[in-house]
């Protein structure tokens, strides 16, 4: 770390340059960004400015937002880049990192005094009866420290604050004495919320408006996401403002699930691997140390599914009671905290393939795969209804700073909101005392997070119990295929008019056939007829395939024609087939990728739902002329996560490797002279009929012979 204040030049050239990065153009500011900053003064920042100052500094998110909103509250473009540029200078100045701590204990030395950043925690030495500091990038232990800090600041003595502290050093004659010492000392984290304000500020936001503030407060875009979207997004803070609330999200990889749980709050923490002793979540029995859950308000566990992870079965049993009764032993003592649990895991089958063939907690480590565990969860979000992370997704827009709004949902753990729907809705099937738990906690929570002053309409209250009872449904739905000893029934709310409304999953409208409680419901060897049936019910159901039987032979495509396709030439033959293996050196440029894509688009329609087709491609790089085939090929088997096909590649390094062939597990094997590069250039664009209709396009002549390996 530089002791010394950076040029201004250098930090103009860099604040402009963050800027940039951070596709800042300074631009008119939109009608709700102006609306945030007049309700909100100092309290929002622009999210793409944290993004962009991230990258440079290791500091919790919360800590550099607290630093932008004092600096950067504004859209005012001058004021605006002034801000970046104090930031910037008080983060290469004060803050400390972990590998240059001896210089700066060094710097202090020479100095004498010197402000850092840091984070604190304060421990009473009890046999002194006077508080002591830690230091956790500095490394300082044993730092004397004003009993007035303490009783400003009480949360140094649970957890720990970041600060800007005065550190002083003086050589003291008493060897056990510390030479540190702190003159002043300031939070850089809300050091006090006006809930009451907030509540004001709130009512001048419609509906619309709030749901998109709180979405651009957690970094996103609103644009891109529906209403349905936005909700299931928010559904991530209500561990944060609901004790003892028990989430889990099961989907594919890379929608950013744990997100929200990394570093917007300084009340939860984020267990990367899932994997977690008894001793470090709960107590240790030997020194009698509470564990996390003592601690914090909401305990992430990350990468939760995985069948190869170790799990001790005591910890199961533990978590168990922990999350039915807020209640754990030690020894004979019982104790008592009030963190929530969250469970995050990627899934590796589609929707269909797992209704058809298993469950949604068919990732899970076996232990974990417990009717008795998996009936405490509270709630289970679709994770394969949220879009993949991409950087259109991330917002340029105001938001709170996350530490003020981590801070409101801390208060709202006090609040109580699980009957605002009785005096609109009463339900009106029998329903278990754990899955009424679990919706009515759902219910409060978002109630919370959108009408904190609990002014919602009718229409809205509806919306929020309907999503919260769909989403404990999907809990209990698929317990009843893990243990058939749980009693299915009905999720059914009626008005006072008697009008009533029967909750369903989104799934279970979209895949009937696959939907039923039972495995067994659903046979192995369904008839072509049945998949036909529902049709009507899935719009997004397999395309009939020809009825033609597929025989060995020789094609010949004349250059120059129209009216082939990949289906015309490859749909009898890849028909049944479990594993296709492409062998095709000649994948590298961006047609050549699209022509990939096209063809997995093929395969996916010849596919029923419910079942999986993997495919493979083995190519070759030209690292210097294709450096974008990597990215490309990721991005295709990005695409496909959680469809009917599973899409892989590698490379194969044989100089030699040049023919180009198709194989199945069923046999088949499909030699192309030209690979999947049979048709000429087209013109594309919105309304091109040759983008949309691969029969609309010119040919360049190619020759495909069929063979029958077994």
């Amino acid at each position: 770390m530089n002791s010394e204040d950076p040029s201004p030049d250098n930090e103009s050239t860099s604040a402009a340059a963050l800027a940039e990065e951070a596709n800042t153009e300074f631009q008119p500011i939109r009608k709700l960004d102006r609306k945030i900053l007049d309700a909100f003064p100092g309290l929002v920042v622009r999210k793409d400015l944290t993004k962009g100052l991230k990258q440079n500094a290791v500091v919790p998110t919360y800590v550099l937002e607290f630093l932008l909103g004092q600096h950067c509250a504004t859209d005012d473009p001058a004021v605006l880049q002034s801000g970046l540029e104090s930031v910037q200078r008080i983060l290469a100045k004060h803050y400390v990192h972990r590998n240059q701590a001896e210089l700066v204990k060094s710097t202090i030395k020479e100095k004498g005094r010197h402000k850092v950043i840091d984070k604190l925690s304060v421990e009473l030495n009890d046999r002194g009866g006077f508080y002591e500091a830690e230091f956790t990038n500095l490394g300082l232990k044993k730092v004397p420290i004003s009993d007035d800090f303490v009783r400003r600041f009480p949360r140094l003595l649970v957890g720990g604050v970041w600060c800007i502290v005065d550190v002083n050093y003086e050589v003291v004659e008493d060897p056990k004495g510390s030479p540190w010492t702190m003159d002043t000392l300031k939070p850089i984290q809300v050091a006090k919320v006006d809930y009451e304000e907030f509540l004001a500020a709130r009512a001048t936001f419609t509906t619309e408006e709030w749901m998109d503030m709180l979405m651009q407060s957690i970094g996103f875009n609103p644009e891109m996401f529906s209403r349905r979207g936005k909700i299931l997004a928010l559904l991530r803070l209500v561990p944060y403002c609901e004790r003892n609330y028990n989430l889990i999200e099961l989907g594919p990889k890379g929608t950013g699930k744990s997100h929200v749980y990394a570093e917007f709050s300084p009340h939860g923490i984020l267990i990367s691997g899932a994997e977690v002793s008894v001793p470090k979540l709960f107590v240790n029995n030997s020194s009698a140390k509470i564990g996390l859950v003592g601690y914090w308000d909401s305990i992430c566990f990350d990468e939760f599914a995985g069948k190869d992870k170790k799990v001790d079965k005591a910890l199961v049993d533990i978590m168990k009671n922990y999350m039915a009764n807020r209640s754990f032993s030690r020894g004979i003592e019982q104790l008592s905290a009030e963190a929530s649990m969250v469970f995050m895991g990627n899934t590796k089958k589609s929707v269909p393939y797992m209704l058809k063939h298993s469950h949604f907690f068919d990732q899970l480590p076996d232990k974990y795969i417990d009717s008795a565990f998996l009936d405490r969860l509270h709630a289970f979000s679709p994770g394969w209804e949220v879009p993949v992370v991409r950087s259109e997704l991330f917002t340029n827009g105001y938001g709170f700073i996350v530490d003020y709004i981590a801070e409101i949902l801390k208060h709202q753990r006090t609040e109580d909101f699980t009957g605002a729907y009785r005096p609109f809705f009463e339900i009106a099937s029998e329903v278990s005392t754990r899955d009424q738990t679990g919706f009515e906690k759902t219910f409060s929570g978002l109630m919370k997070i959108l009408y904190p002053d609990g002014k919602a309409t009718v229409e809205e209250v509806q919306e929020i119990l309907q999503f919260a009872m769909e989403c404990r449904r999907r809990v209990r739905e698929h317990i009843l295929r893990i243990d058939d000893t749980f009693k299915r029934h009905d999720f059914v709310f009626k008005s006072p008019k008697g009008s009533t409304v029967s909750v369903v999953t989104p799934e279970e409208n979209q895949y009937p056939l696959f939907a039923a409680p039972r495995i067994a419901a659903v046979p192995e060897d369904y008839p072509d007829s049945a998949a036909e049936e529902i049709v009507p019910l899935q719009p997004v159901a397999a395309m009939p395939v020809s009825d033609s039987v597929p025989e060995p032979g020789h094609v010949v495509v004349p250059e120059n024609t129209k009216g082939w396709s990949y289906r015309r030439l490859f749909a009898a033959h890849l028909r049944g087939a479990q594993r296709i293996t492409i062998h095709d050196p000649y994948v590298r440029l961006f047609f050549q990728a699209r022509n990939l894509m096209e063809f997995l688009q093929m395969v996916h329609d010849l596919v029923l739902e419910g079942d999986e087709v993997e495919v493979h491609l083995v190519t070759q790089s030209d690292p210097d002329s294709c450096v974008k085939q990597e990215e490309n090929l990721n991005q295709i088997a990005e695409s496909f996560t959680g469809s009917r096909v599973a899409f892989t590649w590698d490379f194969n390094h044989n100089p030699n490797f040049h023919a180009r062939k198709i194989t199945t597990d069923t046999g088949w094997k499909i030699t192309m002279d030209r690979g999947l590069d049979i048709f000429q250039k087209f013109e594309s664009g919105p309304f091109s009929l040759q983008q949309a209709m691969q029969e609309a396009r010119l040919t360049r002549g190619v020759e495909v012979t069929y063979l029958r390996e077994r």
